[in-house]
């Protein structure tokens, strides 16, 4: 039934929703740390092929629930299209709850807030934002292709619109020399998004063209070890003040998996990090062999 152009990538919570690739690849694609897309030219799908896809699929699973939309960005679709998508979905799917995608921050900030209205009311109701870090030096080196005001900015216009924001950020991308300055400036971040889910993700290399380290151009970089990444994650969430964000890190790339509400379970979140860090050989923490991407 389904014919994915691969690879195809969607976010762990997404595991047992119908997956639909409205776009193909990735609207910026120069991220240095990131290999998803770099096999794929950004597309848009033909709406008919889409549209006979989706009708396929609502034949044999009509009990479908979720829905995420990929590739990297199908919110890169012109509003009005994005709209037919949506009500062609609800319309095959009628018991459908939820229809979810990756957002990059330009898509966001070239869209009006009452369009990303119009498309929240919709039926797209939680969008997957990479904010990856809050620090200007360390978001230039990444080629991430925004700053961190402009991040802000773009989530607060899927705010206004009241689409819910989970959004993601990556231990480890200022190295040794600027993971305090990192740590702090994306906990500020967080603060200023303020949005319903936050993961934290342990930066981990994999082969691209250009390498990582020389899209990042900083011979002074390095990876952290597991005692500088823990110590990062400790230093971000002790200076993110924000209430209602459920935090997690309990992705494969992590070392140790935390969630919990912020604040309410701030100190034990900590606690944990402090009794991983007073103990190498931990139980909490995941070993290096079973770390993945």
């Amino acid at each position: 039934m389904f014919d994915y152009d691969m690879p195809l990538y969607r976010p762990p919570s997404e595991a047992y929703s119908l997956i639909f690739q409205a776009t193909l690849g990735c609207t910026h694609n120069r991220c240095a740390f990131c290999v998803a897309y770099q096999s794929k030219r950004f597309r848009v799908r033909p709406e008919k092929e889409l549209f006979a896809e989706i009708d396929d699929a609502s034949r044999e699973m009509p009990d479908t629930r979720r829905v995420f939309l990929a590739d990297g960005d199908a919110m890169a679709l012109s509003p009005k299209r994005m709209l037919r998508v949506l009500e062609r979905l609800y319309q095959k799917f009628p018991h459908l709850e939820r229809v979810t995608s990756y957002a990059s921050p330009q898509n966001l900030l070239h869209h009006k807030v009452d369009e990303l209205r119009a498309v929240h009311e919709a039926g797209m109701t939680m969008l997957y934002f990479g904010l990856e870090s809050g620090d200007d030096e360390v978001l230039h080196h990444i080629d991430k292709g925004a700053t961190s005001a402009e991040m802000v900015e773009a989530c607060n216009r899927a705010h206004q619109a009241n689409i819910d924001l989970s959004i993601t950020v990556i231990l480890g991308l200022g190295g040794p020399k600027n993971s305090e300055r990192h740590a702090i400036a994306t906990a500020k971040a967080i603060d200023a998004i303020r949005p319903k889910y936050a993961s934290a993700l342990t930066l981990m290399l994999a082969p691209r063209t250009p390498s990582f380290e020389e899209a990042y151009n900083d011979p002074d970089f390095r990876i952290l070890d597991q005692i500088e990444a823990l110590k990062e994650c400790r230093l971000m969430l002790s200076h993110m003040q924000s209430d209602g964000i459920t935090f997690r890190s309990n992705h494969a790339s992590n070392y140790l998996a935390l969630k919990g509400d912020l604040q309410k379970d701030k100190a034990r979140l900590l606690q944990t990090i402090d009794r991983a860090l007073s103990d190498p050989h931990s139980p909490l923490l995941r070993p290096e062999q079973l770390r993945a991407l």
